[in-house]
């Protein structure tokens, strides 16, 4: 590689982990994941770069696309699962590909990510509009560089995620965010910080994404998908919490908005019925808050 990985050097801190008493394993471990957020918060800036870039491809259509191996591609693909669910999006607005497949998931397979073709192929129906990260610990993986050369031609937004820094990988996307974790406890093993660092990255993209695309109200998710017991009740406590009403208005108003919550929150909050909240939200482009103003501050409805 002719690099000096920072990732794959010997940790100073860790050099008698082997030696030590259990706890004393454990607090080294931990004390160098604590230094993970710290390496995160330094390149906020550029990742809310990164959002505020994607939130324009996002509205226009963009599929978000996660793509990595070994580690770093389980990492991409747990964000992707998660995102439907707590946002009610479509699900194939969100895609998480891993070197060698879905097998990869669950057995590791390292020797697939030595294919950049690979890579272009799984890459293959990128379009222009359309948001690629690239998660690679080591800055070098073969499969990624192939994944962001073959989406960045195709006019994706290109976003590389490495806790080491590639000039030559920089060149090639839109936005490098290099978190530098520093050496690992055990040496090379980046399924520690550097992965951590991964999950932390994508939580708060993702999580600011959909923030900007007003899949909540304040700080509840009120796009959440209603697949069972436990999410439905959910959903009714959110209106609770939202609104300050009884938990069986909120029910009833929850079903009279077959299930849309966002629906049943502004008929709690004022509007004269469900097709009037339909209309604020449609011409607000889902934005609770704003669909509010256009319903000119109407009070609750008196009831009990």
């Amino acid at each position: 590689m002719g690099r000096t990985l920072a990732t794959e050097q010997r940790n100073p801190r860790t050099v008698d982990i082997d030696v030590s008493e259990t706890i004393d394993i454990l607090t080294m471990l931990n004390d160098e994941d604590a230094r993970v957020p710290t390496a995160v918060r330094a390149i906020l800036p550029a990742l809310a770069r990164v959002v505020d870039d994607a939130v324009e491809r996002y509205r226009a259509g963009g599929t978000i696309y996660y793509f990595g191996a070994g580690a770093s591609g389980r990492i991409g693909a747990l964000d992707a699962a998660e995102l439907p669910p707590t946002f009610s999006i479509p699900r194939e607005r969100v895609v998480a590909r891993i070197a060698g497949g879905p097998d990869s998931m669950i057995r590791a397979q390292e020797d697939l990510e030595d294919s950049p073709r690979r890579g272009e192929g799984d890459a293959g129906d990128v379009r222009a509009g359309d948001v690629v990260f690239g998660l690679t610990a080591s800055g070098s993986t073969p499969y990624v560089a192939g994944v962001i050369r073959s989406s960045h031609a195709a006019g994706a937004l290109t976003i590389v995620v490495s806790s080491n820094d590639n000039p030559a990988l920089r060149r090639i996307c839109d936005h490098y965010l290099h978190v530098d974790t520093g050496p690992e406890s055990i040496a090379g093993s980046t399924r520690m910080k550097a992965a951590t660092a991964q999950k932390l990255i994508l939580n708060s993209f993702s999580t600011a994404l959909m923030i900007r695309m007003g899949m909540t109200y304040s700080n509840l998710m009120v796009d959440v998908a209603q697949t069972n017991e436990k999410l439905r009740a959910r959903a009714v406590r959110i209106l609770g919490q939202a609104t300050g009403r009884p938990e069986a208005v909120c029910r009833r108003h929850l079903e009279r908005s077959g299930g849309r919550v966002k629906v049943a929150l502004l008929t709690l909050l004022g509007a004269p019925s469900e097709a009037a909240a339909v209309a604020a939200l449609d011409r607000a482009e889902g934005r609770t808050r704003e669909a509010l103003r256009y319903l000119d501050g109407a009070r609750p409805p008196d009831e009990t």
